[in-house]
């Protein structure tokens, strides 16, 4: 039997995929032990006897979010249902719940999600709606995890929202956070002036 497989036939060996080997490669973790003129790399069949993947990289993180204190139970809905999926699937996972607006990303929970998708620890992000994440901006998370081999999975994808219904979206968003800035954010007064708006835009 050959002493030495290429990268494909390694990957298999440890269960991981091509794209992980290839990163371990560039931070270390495990490097061919030879190449071919032509760029092929071979890896040692004694070098992977007994070798397993990073149990971190396996990792799926279930991410939900709220805006406010008054959507608690929103909150633990989200939880629960992001920890389900990930059961039914068999994937070892964590939720991470995170309290603040869409546009707010200093959040201690979305700061802990791209620390860990920045140093590829996690293989995959579970969130209910695109835009759980941010309200604006989740493109730029999607573009990191694309950058990281990490897998988005969005279980609520849905028929895209028209112009109008994003547009409306967004505006009750910015009011909502001016407001609780303004007034404080369990107030009287920004509770009142959020409930207009919702009726306003509503009726627009």
């Amino acid at each position: 039997m050959n002493r030495f497989v290429k990268i494909g036939k390694a990957a298999e060996i440890l269960g991981i995929s091509i794209q992980t080997l290839r990163r371990w490669e560039v931070d270390g973790t495990l490097k061919p032990c030879k190449r071919s003129q032509g760029g092929t790399r071979y890896y040692d069949l004694k070098q992977l006897t007994g070798l397993q993947p990073h149990s971190e990289s396996e990792l799926t993180i279930g991410y939900a979010r709220v805006s406010s204190h008054d959507q608690k139970e929103d909150l633990l809905r989200q939880a629960k249902l992001l920890s389900a999926f990930c059961t039914a699937r068999g994937w070892k996972h964590e939720i991470i719940q995170d309290l603040g607006s869409g546009m707010n990303y200093y959040k201690k929970g979305l700061k802990r999600l791209l620390d860990l998708i920045l140093e590829g620890k996690i293989q995959r992000l579970v969130i209910t709606h695109k835009d759980r994440l941010l309200r604006f901006g989740a493109e730029l998370i999607f573009a990191f995890c694309q950058a990281r081999q990490v897998e988005v999975v969005i279980i609520n994808q849905g028929e895209e929202a028209s112009f109008e219904e994003e547009l409306a979206k967004d505006v009750l968003e910015i009011i909502t956070v001016f407001s609780a800035r303004l007034y404080g954010a369990r107030s009287h007064k920004n509770k009142k002036l959020v409930e207009a708006a919702k009726v306003l835009i509503g009726d627009s």
